[in-house]
């Protein structure tokens, strides 16, 4: 697997959370992210999909 694989999988692993959670903070929290950062994945993931 290739480091960009592992990169878009812990992202969109992140986002995930969140969802099954139904709470961006406690997700972020978990895993160690920001929630700037969550924010900035979800944008990009609109914007690019996968």
């Amino acid at each position: 697997m290739s480091l960009e694989t592992k990169v878009i999988k812990s992202r969109l692993g992140l986002l995930s959370l969140a969802e099954e959670l139904g709470n961006v903070s406690r997700a972020c929290k978990y895993l160690g992210y920001s929630r700037e950062t969550f924010y900035r994945y979800k944008d990009l993931f609109a914007e690019g999909g996968e």
